[in-house]
C-alpha cells in the first residue's frame, strides 16, 4: 500500500465522529434520529437497549448511538461513553413533571470523565405540543449557564416536523470539528 493511500485512509478515519443520543424515556431520541436520517417515523416503539446508525453528513461519518432512556436502562449508559465526541441530550419539553429528573440525569452525565470535552447539544423537543416549556425555560431549569466543562447549545425542535434538527446537527459537527480536526 502506498503512502498516499495510507494517508488518505487515515484522513477518512479522522472524519469520523461518535455521537451519543441520551435523554429520559419518551423524549423523542429515536424519532429524532430516524427523522434526521429520512426514515419512517410512524411506528416507533421504546428503545430497549440501543440503536446504532452510521450517517454521512457534510463529508463526516457520524456513528450515532441512540440509547434507551427508561430508568432501568440508565445505569447502562456509562457503557457507551468511551470516545464520545458529541452528546445530544433530548428533553421532552411537554413533560413538566419530570424536568427535575431530566436536570439530575444531565448533571450526572456531565461529571463523567469519559464524556469530558464532548460537545453538548440539548434538543428541547416537542415544541409543537401545547403547554411545552420554551427552550429558554429549559435552559434555566437545566441550569445550562453553569456548564463550564463542555461547549453547549440548546435548540427548540420538533422530531415530528424535523424543525431545527439539521441546524442542531450542523452546530454539533462544527463544534466537534473545530476541536478535533485542527489540521483542516
Amino acid at each position: 500500500m502506498g503512502l498516499l493511500t495510507i494517508l488518505k485512509k487515515q484522513r477518512q478515519k479522522e472524519k469520523e465522529m461518535r455521537i451519543l443520543i441520551l435523554g429520559l424515556d419518551n423524549a423523542g431520541k429515536t424519532t429524532i434520529l430516524k427523522k434526521f436520517n429520512g426514515e419512517d417515523i410512524d411506528t416507533i416503539s421504546p428503545t430497549l437497549g440501543f440503536n446504532i446508525k452510521t450517517l454521512e453528513h457534510r463529508g463526516f461519518k457520524l456513528n450515532v448511538w441512540d440509547v434507551g432512556g427508561q430508568k432501568s436502562l440508565r445505569s447502562y449508559w456509562r457503557n457507551y461513553f468511551e470516545q464520545t465526541d458529541g452528546l445530544i441530550w433530548v428533553v421532552d419539553s411537554a413533560d413538566r413533571r419530570r424536568m427535575l429528573d431530566c436536570q439530575q440525569e444531565l448533571k450526572q452525565l456531565l461529571v463523567e470523565e469519559r464524556l469530558g470535552g464532548a460537545t453538548l447539544l440539548v434538543f428541547a423537543n416537542k415544541q409543537d405540543l401545547p403547554g411545552s416549556f420554551k427552550a429558554e425555560e429549559i435552559k434555566q431549569i437545566l441550569d445550562l449557564d453553569s456548564i463550564k466543562t463542555h461547549h453547549w447549545q440548546i435548540l427548540p425542535c420538533s422530531a415530528l416536523s424535523g424543525q431545527n434538527l439539521l441546524n442542531g446537527v450542523d452546530w454539533l459537527i462544527d463544534d466537534i470539528a473545530s476541536r478535533v480536526f485542527t489540521l483542516d
